[in-house]
């Protein structure tokens, strides 16, 4: 028997250049759409036993109608758009994809962190405005550069990510402190989140955004921080409160940070962190995950969640 399968957001994780054979090993004819718009989301899983999705939510309504579905695999790690509640009432497995995106969140992190640090953007600029062609000396130290020597890099989150880069440190001469969760019970070996802030001169973010976490680090935080330490976040944009950090790279509060994640994403109604005058910012658009090697992980897990779950033996389950 074949059942009916539908991936309603291919372009989210396959730009082109990735290997989706897989899919065709399991008797499931399959649709395949580089986006779903939400007026097309009902029509397009309404008859499918097996729904893909990375980005594009799906509601009660949606999964009341989709009356053959049996399973619904997430492309990614956040389960944010799928309504679990009523997933777990209509019995539907829901899956997701774990601990696939970690070398390259992890080089992501070191590529902010060193451009910040060595001012890789100002002596990029300085060359392209002519600056280093004008100057009288071999070399231009217009921007001081810091050594990563020595330094201490605070990582607030200590799951796969965080401690992917933690493990990385060592090879920068960096000594690294981990924060205590966020509303949780305090774990030997952890340090306060007001005490980490104060003492790291690199601060990077790992942690999942919750209630907890939502504006952890807000215009106090910042305040406690060191004011030439840097601020890295590539977890979720929510997790740092966008207009004081745009105050405090104004202001010199702190010496610089990194963003790979916004608030709103894409950002079409603007973001605080976009304004062009803000020194020693580096934003980048949600790419933290999205080497090649990486997405394929993903749909290399995708189709061993499929596999799976017809096999009798779900891996990954959400609910």
């Amino acid at each position: 028997m074949t059942l009916a399968g539908v991936f309603l957001d291919t372009d989210t994780v396959d730009p082109g250049d990735l290997d989706l054979s897989a899919l065709q090993e399991f008797p499931i004819s399959w649709n395949t759409f580089g986006t779903t718009a939400g007026d097309q989301i009902q029509a397009r899983v309404r008859d499918a036993t097996v729904v893909i999705s990375n980005k594009v939510p799906l509601a009660r309504g949606t999964l009341t109608q989709a009356k053959n579905l049996k399973l619904v695999v997430i492309a990614a790690t956040g389960t944010n758009n799928i309504d679990l509640e009523a997933a777990t009432g209509l019995g539907i497995t829901v899956c997701n994809v774990r601990d696939y995106g970690t070398p390259s969140v992890v080089q992501h992190v070191y590529a902010l962190i060193l451009a910040l640090t060595t001012r890789l953007p100002q002596y990029q600029r300085a060359v392209a405005d002519g600056r280093w062609q004008r100057h009288p000396h071999f070399c231009l130290l217009d921007f001081p550069i810091r050594e990563l020597a020595g330094l201490t890099l605070g990582i607030v989150g200590y799951g796969a990510l965080g401690r992917g880069v933690a493990e990385a440190a060592p090879a920068f001469g960096l000594t690294v402190k981990i924060g205590q969760r966020p509303g949780g019970a305090p774990q030997p070996g952890r340090v306060p989140i007001e005490q980490l802030l104060r003492e790291a001169d690199i601060v990077s973010l790992h942690c999942p955004l919750t209630d907890e976490t939502r504006d952890l680090i807000g215009e106090r935080e910042l305040q406690l921080m060191k004011d030439d330490a840097i601020l890295i976040n590539t977890a979720r944009g929510g997790i740092v409160n966008e207009s004081a950090l745009a105050q405090a790279l104004r202001n010199g509060t702190i010496a610089g940070a990194g963003v790979d994640v916004l608030s709103q994403e894409p950002p079409v109604d603007g973001n605080p962190l976009l304004d062009p005058d803000i020194p020693n910012l580096i934003v980048t658009p949600h790419i933290a995950w999205a080497a090649r090697a990486s997405r394929q992980r993903v749909v290399d897990i995708v189709v061993a969640n499929i596999r799976a779950y017809l096999h009798g033996k779900p891996q990954n389950v959400v609910v």
